[in-house]
């Protein structure tokens, strides 16, 4: 192909791609420079499931993926390929195991080499962690001073404690998105945003800390000078080697050297494609609401959050301190939760001739039941949900946590459902404003909830959220802002801006803002709340009877 200087493109004729690899399926959209998202592709990939709390996955199906989405997120766009100047990858924190030459390794029992993926929601580590935590490490004084199963030190400890051959002969450990951007480029710099935030890497020191590594068991990668976790850290958004490679260029269909970004995490890049809106980062707390929920408060100064992850600095929003919570199950919570109701089978079908997902058609019931969003939560009367099907990430670390459900009669129709819908969505506000108040207390307060996230898409949802965590709940223009996020990266990559934070101003816009509600409405939610804080302190309990 012909190289075009991106220099002298103009504005409205230069285009940057955002691939989104999500825990279901791996996405790519088309974005001009106004923000304006002009096609998209979508593929599902695999999840593999096993017997303690393992989840797998394939890097070669979902790079396959990738390249099939950035084809068809081109094609539908119908711009000519030759204009697109930058490419941007985000993902799930999930880890990716190679041997020589990029060869993959089987992670689990199931001894099949095709998965070579730790998703980020397994759980085989909780004993690693747990081990980890009883040191008291300085490190971990970073990670709201608990280290989660779902970080990578865990789940290398366990590879090196359960399956030495395999850990032995790796010749990488990857974190999903630095795989991606490798094998776009071959450049095996890791982004600040994923070492930083998923495996203790210092940013503000710029180093790793060898004793940790040496303290839980893990000092070959220290001996090593961790070759296998990352040698080279760099910013979000840093054009990466020559860019595309020959062979992924003719994959993508792309130019070769086309600029490829340092990736991110895929909540991070939720957070880059929103919280740059009216206020800027220190106003706006980044909420991604899809399978699992992730916050995301960015601050001049670092403020230490228990049970909040960081903070980390430059992980997110480069030269900012970033706290990082959430919740590990979020939209599977309440999708869950639906799918124990009596009358769930009967509305599954009745979603799937509407061409909705179960969550959507009751989210619409229900709107259509009350006199406005905010009054939906009457329906929820005497219900009290605290979906912490897979524990609490925050404000509490507790991997052991689970949900409570407290007023479930013996109900099976349809409106039971739906009331049991409001409950679920509330009680997930509640974590939200749980999490919120913990950061408060500790100096890191934030006036408005920016979000983004599949499961965040409906009005209802978005009001009662609002009402909820006693914050406005800000959706901004982009229907895709987490892969607005990754095409961001990929625009300053491409040099169309100077700057993260300046993309970020230009590319993200405010669309809509629900207002918490007030009078009788708030006096509710706030009773709910209370009774939201009993459950969780009486479900702690009662797991030692």
């Amino acid at each position: 192909m012909t190289h075009i200087d991106s220099a002298d493109m103009k504005p409205f004729h230069r285009y940057v791609v955002g691939v989104d690899v999500g825990t279901g399926s791996a996405r790519a959209g088309v974005f001009d420079m106004e923000g304006q998202m002009l096609g998209v592709a979508k593929q599902d990939i695999t999840l593999f499931r096993g017997a303690g709390g393992m989840v797998e996955q394939s890097s070669t199906e979902i790079w396959s993926a990738v390249c099939d989405v950035v084809r068809g997120a081109v094609a539908n766009s119908g711009i000519d390929p030759e204009l697109v100047i930058g490419l941007g990858f985000d993902a799930t924190c999930s880890l990716v195991v190679l041997g020589n030459e990029g060869t993959s390794l089987p992670v689990g029992p199931s001894e099949d080499p095709e998965r070579d993926i730790i998703v980020w929601m397994d759980h085989r580590a909780v004993a690693q962690a747990e081990r980890i935590n009883a040191g008291g490490h300085d490190v971990l004084r970073y990670v709201g001073n608990r280290i989660s199963p779902e970080m990578q030190t865990p789940k290398l400890l366990w590879l090196r404690e359960n399956r030495p051959d395999i850990f032995d002969a790796a010749w990488q450990f990857f974190d999903l998105a630095d795989f991606l951007t490798w094998k776009a480029t071959g450049s095996l710099a890791r982004s600040t945003c994923t070492v930083t935030c998923k495996w203790t890497y210092l940013a503000h020191e710029n180093r790793w800390d060898p004793r940790y590594f040496r303290e839980i068991g893990l000092d070959v990668l220290a001996d090593e000078g961790f070759a296998r976790i990352g040698t080279e850290i760099v910013s979000p958004g840093t054009p990466l080697a020559e860019g595309l490679s020959t062979e992924a260029a003719l994959a993508f269909g792309l130019r070769t050297g086309t600029a490829v970004a340092a990736g991110m995490i895929d909540a991070h890049a939720g957070g880059i494609g929103t919280v740059g809106i009216d206020g800027g980062p220190r106003a706006n707390l980044g909420y991604v609401f899809g399978t699992s929920s992730c916050t995301m408060t960015s601050t001049t100064e670092p403020v230490f959050v228990p049970g909040v992850w960081g903070p980390y600095f430059s992980a997110m929003v480069p030269g900012m301190w970033l706290n990082e919570g959430g919740q590990s199950a979020a939209g599977s919570a309440i999708e869950h939760l639906l799918r124990f109701h009596p009358a769930a089978a009967a509305a599954e079908q009745e979603a799937a001739a509407a061409g909705l997902s179960l969550p959507v058609l009751i989210a619409d019931a229900a709107a259509s039941c009350a006199t406005s969003a905010s009054q939906a939560v009457l329906l929820a009367a005497g219900l009290h949900v605290v979906p912490e099907f897979l524990g609490n990430r925050a404000p509490f670390a507790d991997p052991h946590a689970r949900a409570v459900i407290s007023g479930l009669g013996m109900e099976n129709d349809k409106d039971s459902l739906i009331a049991l819908y409001i409950a679920g969505l509330s009680g997930i506000g509640y974590g939200l404003r749980q999490i919120i108040d913990a950061q408060t207390h500790a100096g890191a307060s934030v006036d408005s909830v920016v979000i983004s996230g599949g499961a965040g898409q409906h009005d209802l949802v978005r009001q009662i959220l609002a009402d909820a965590c006693d914050r406005p709940v800000i959706a901004t223009r982009s229907e895709e802002p987490v892969l607005l996020g990754s095409a961001i990266l990929g625009a300053v990559a491409g040099g169309a801006f100077g700057s993260l934070g300046a993309a970020m101003q230009a590319l993200a816009h405010v669309d809509r803002t629900y207002v918490p509600a007030d009078g009788k409405i708030a006096t509710i939610h706030q009773r709910r709340y209370g009774i939201f804080r009993d459950l969780q302190e009486q479900a702690r309990k009662s797991r030692d009877v």
